[in-house]
């Protein structure tokens, strides 16, 4: 099987998806739940709790995170009733989803487990980057940034999931790179339609590497992502660390200076490690 160009591994994907023959990821029963009790609207905190404590698992890390530097209280959290009430169903709701992400990233095969962990750790990194610059916008929430830092590459799961097959990508790193950076975006775009995510953080996969978008005056999640990424590749050699960052709008419409050392404003570093701590 030989593909002379991105677009062709994507008519491919399309074609293994209508075929039945790859499985997007899927979220977890209860994180759906969740989701959709709490937009619905009127669900109690002990429905809640009691849809969580189905799955043992998370219950537990959802105990742990709630008693994480984060979130906790004067009081210990010991049960997940306890821990529903103190955070609320909106975050609860987006806690579930952002813990359960995890078990996406893990591989049928220890081919491409580096690719895995590599990318769930880029997750992470900017995920925890995207709370802490939450604080600079007041409308954004910053367990959404939280979240919409971990999707930003989501679409490159269904490429490793493929790619464990096919040898020109499989056993060729500088290829399987290439593709993964610039197929990754449409395949998102692809899950996050399938997910039903909000509207304000379904472009997050396939508009955050689009450098000279500029949607409105107002920062949205994409504009915190896409500065969360910059910010994480800097000094490496990724391709997108040969963007002029004076070029990006989304650090004027957070209030940064495109020169800014995210790291050296105060509390920053801080809230950056406590994240990053909890969501490893």
């Amino acid at each position: 099987m030989q593909f002379k160009s991105v677009q062709d591994f994507l008519v491919h994907v399309q074609e293994e998806l209508d075929a039945n023959r790859l499985v997007l990821p899927t979220l977890p029963d209860v994180a759906l739940k969740v989701r959709d009790a709490v937009a619905k609207g009127e669900v109690s905190s002990q429905d809640l709790a009691e849809m969580i404590v189905t799955d043992a698992a998370l219950s537990a890390r959802l105990m742990q995170v709630a008693n994480s530097p984060l979130y906790r209280g004067t009081v210990e959290v010991n049960n997940i009733q306890m821990a529903v009430t103190r955070l609320g169903s909106t975050t609860i709701r987006t806690l579930i989803t952002s813990l359960v992400m995890q078990q996406m990233f893990t591989p049928t095969t220890e081919v491409l487990e580096q690719y895995f962990r590599e990318t769930w750790e880029q997750g992470v990194n900017v995920s925890a980057i995207s709370r802490a610059l939450a604080a600079f916008v007041p409308h954004l929430n910053p367990d959404e940034a939280m979240l919409a830092g971990l999707i930003h590459q989501i679409g490159k799961l269904p490429i490793l999931m493929l790619v464990e097959d096919i040898p020109e990508f499989r056993d060729s790193p500088s290829r399987l790179n290439k593709l993964l950076e610039k197929a990754h975006p449409e395949i998102g775009k692809i899950i996050m339609n399938t997910w039903d995510f909000p509207e304000e953080l379904k472009l997050v996969a396939s508009e955050y590497i689009n450098f000279e978008r500029d949607s409105s005056e107002k920062a949205d999640y994409v504009d915190l992502v896409q500065v969360a990424f910059l910010q994480s590749i800097a000094g490496t050699d990724h391709p997108a660390c040969r963007v002029d960052w004076n070029t990006v709008s989304s650090f004027a419409k957070l209030g940064l200076a495109s020169d800014a050392e995210i790291l050296d404003i105060e509390g920053v570093s801080e809230e950056i490690g406590l994240t990053h701590s909890m969501l490893k």
